[in-house]
């Protein structure tokens, strides 16, 4: 209805729902604009249009760079850091803005003031190794030191949290079919507001 109501047909090619349909074939498969363009018999410079005007109109719905700092060493490949809070269930709550690939975790979720919100509203933080040293708040898994081996303890609590994050992981799982999300070279700003209009979707699931 937003591209209905906010978007004149006047000189549209397309109807709106196939216009919101280039968008959703371009986040979630991330098929070439060339290729959506010959599938929906318009021009490469269209199917552009009518992808940004949906994603920007589908990043309202939700209100809940350098090319070197893009750059994730972890995964060897440009990119954006984007950090994801669910709840126990593991249901899609929020989508952060984009970060820099490079961004620590760690520094993205205090970038966000995550962990102190957590902390202000009383919610305890459950992630994974990645958060260690995140504070009282947060609870992750016990990293294996140099040279020692984990206590009997630790192993036993190792798993247990596992078990309570395989939720969690599960809400994370249902974005990576987003093809957009894995191989996109875009820049933090454009992709926050991609982040914005994916969690929409998903949260109509």
């Amino acid at each position: 209805m937003l591209v209905v109501t906010r978007e004149s047909d006047g000189r549209c090619k397309l109807r709106p729902s196939q216009r919101a349909m280039v968008a959703l074939v371009y986040l979630r498969e991330h098929t070439t604009l060339a290729k959506i363009a010959a599938g929906f018999g318009i021009s490469e410079s269209t199917a552009h249009a009518y992808t940004s005007a949906v994603t920007h109109l589908l990043a309202e719905c939700d209100r809940v760079g350098d090319g070197r700092a893009d750059h994730s060493h972890k995964h060897r490949r440009h990119g954006v850091n984007v950090q994801v809070v669910t709840d126990p269930g593991g249901r899609l709550l929020w989508l952060s803005p984009a970060l820099p690939g490079r961004t620590h975790d760690l520094t993205a979720a205090r970038t966000h003031r995550v962990i102190r919100i957590c902390e202000r509203q009383g919610v305890p933080v459950l992630a994974d190794l990645a958060y260690q040293s995140g504070g009282p708040w947060v609870t992750t898994g016990i990293k294996r030191r140099p040279l020692q081996e984990l206590t009997l303890t630790e192993k036993t609590v190792n798993p247990a949290l596992a078990a309570a994050r395989a939720p969690v992981e599960r809400g994370v799982a249902r974005l990576k079919p987003w093809q957009i999300f894995r191989r996109s070279r875009r820049s933090p700003n454009r992709m926050t507001s991609i982040t914005k209009a994916v969690l929409t979707l998903e949260r109509q699931r």
